[in-house]
């Protein structure tokens, strides 16, 4: 199946939903290339980029959930690299 590379850029503001989104990214886990959090207290804010690897659809599905939860918004930025 052909996948691409792309990039989740995921805000968090509510702490509380901090248990589903890790759950949602341990669900995907096999897709995820790596991942980077940044704490910006000043600002109480966490800032999460994912890496991911992965079917179209798949990256859609994930960002679309993350994007629901209360008090988190998912941006996804696509390489335009060839498919795998």
């Amino acid at each position: 199946m052909d996948t691409r590379v792309a990039l989740v850029g995921i805000i968090v503001e509510n702490m509380d939903s901090t248990p589903e989104l890790n759950k949602l990214l341990h669900e995907y886990g096999s897709y995820i290339i790596g991942r980077m959090g940044l704490p910006y207290r000043e600002r109480n804010v966490h800032i999460i980029s994912v890496a991911i690897d992965a079917p179209q659809d798949v990256i859609n599905a994930l960002s679309g959930k993350i994007g629901r939860l209360d008090g988190i918004t998912a941006k996804t930025v696509y390489s335009n690299v060839g498919m795998a």
